[in-house]
């Protein structure tokens, strides 16, 4: 019972810890990337000892600033709402990784390890129901700065969260359609096999609608351009527009951290999640016979690192979309979302339905 409970407790540090520090590794890609893009150096003056490794230590720099900011709350404000509402964003957001599968198993002596925090016969929609609680930190957060520009941007925030999880959660119904199971670890695992000897049976071959309409519905559930509504800086409104210090800093690495869940759970479910092209648990197997032995440890790391590349390269492509994309009017994003994706995401599953009920 000890090591069990241990078990969990190394694994809920240590994806706490990816995710923590993936968010924080966001800000500086999210800076450097848009400068890139805009033909800027980007973020390049924080510095230790003179050293700056290309801005590396902005991260750390604004960690600092937020912890050490002055922490403001209203005075007409809901006290103990105002600082529960980043709390719960910020934990829901950490909890939805929980079901996300970053590897398959490991083995420590006779115990076989799961390489995922909590593995449910229903992860799907735990990370679905987490995404979705989420909402009530913005819109608490909304309500108890008693702003009217706040209350403006948590009313946003509700009717835009509220219409993207429709699409969002039947774009991945044509999945589990094909991969019939809920519990991630089991999708994964059964995108491990190959279309016509050669394509990997990854879920974005099998389901290129479904992977496209739920990166369109995830970026719209992270809050961020071009279905920034809730925040809205150029407008003067959004739901945290009355935080500060720490409580803003918490409201900004919530948007990070979704953002990495997002891309975790695309990987899980259209790319294989920690499956990698011919390789099985004991080294590679390739088509006509050819294999190549690696042993257990060194599939593993082979696994995890498959899994954190594609959540990095999801990551970038959020980020791509970030800075390409003007933000959409409100009636736009109300408009995409119930007469674009939702149709489409029907249409998706009437059509996988159908291509199922003729393969059998």
């Amino acid at each position: 019972m000890l090591v069990s409970l241990a078990i969990v407790l190394v694994k809920v540090v240590v994806v706490i810890g990816f995710l923590l520090t993936f968010a924080a590794l966001l800000t500086w890609v999210e800076r450097k990337q848009s400068a890139v893009m805009q033909d800027r150096v980007g973020a390049n003056r924080a510095d230790i000892f003179g050293i700056r490794m290309i801005g590396l230590f902005h991260p750390i720099a604004d960690g600092i600033k937020m912890l050490t900011k002055e922490d403001f709350v209203p005075a007409e404000a809901d006290r103990p709402l105002f600082i529960l509402a980043p709390v719960i964003a910020l934990f829901c957001a950490l909890a939805a990784f929980a079901t996300i599968p970053f590897g398959d198993y490991v083995r420590l002596g006779s115990m076989k390890i799961d390489l995922q925090v909590a593995k449910v016969n229903i992860g799907l929609l735990y990370v679905i129901v987490m995404l979705s609680m989420g909402i009530y930190g913005v819109v608490l957060a909304g309500w108890a700065s008693r702003s009217n520009y706040s209350f403006l941007g948590g009313i946003r925030a509700a009717a835009l969260l509220l219409s993207y999880e429709l699409p969002l959660s039947a774009s991945l119904i044509g999945v589990v359609m094909l991969y019939p199971s809920l519990e991630l670890g089991e999708i994964a695992r059964g995108q491990g096999g190959l279309l016509f000897g050669f394509l990997p049976a990854w879920g974005i071959f099998v389901q290129p609608l479904g992977f496209i309409l739920f990166i369109a519905a995830g970026v719209a559930a992270t809050k961020r351009i071009p279905f920034d509504l809730p925040e809205g800086e150029s407008e003067i409104i959004g739901y945290f527009v009355e935080y500060s210090g720490i409580k803003f800093g918490m409201f900004m690495l919530t948007d990070l951290v979704e953002t990495v869940v997002i891309a975790g759970l695309a990987a899980s479910l259209f790319l294989g999640g920690w499956q990698f092209p011919y390789l099985s648990d004991v080294g590679f197997q390739f088509p006509g016979g050819g294999f190549v032995a690696v042993g257990h440890p060194a599939v593993v790391i082979l696994q995890v690192l498959s899994f954190a590349v594609k959540v990095a390269v999801l990551c970038w492509f959020l980020m791509l979309v970030r800075w390409t994309l003007p933000r959409f009017r409100y009636d736009q994003a109300m408009k995409l979302g119930w007469l674009f994706l939702f149709p489409l995401s029907l249409l998706n599953i009437v059509a996988t339905a159908a291509v199922v009920t003729w393969a059998r």
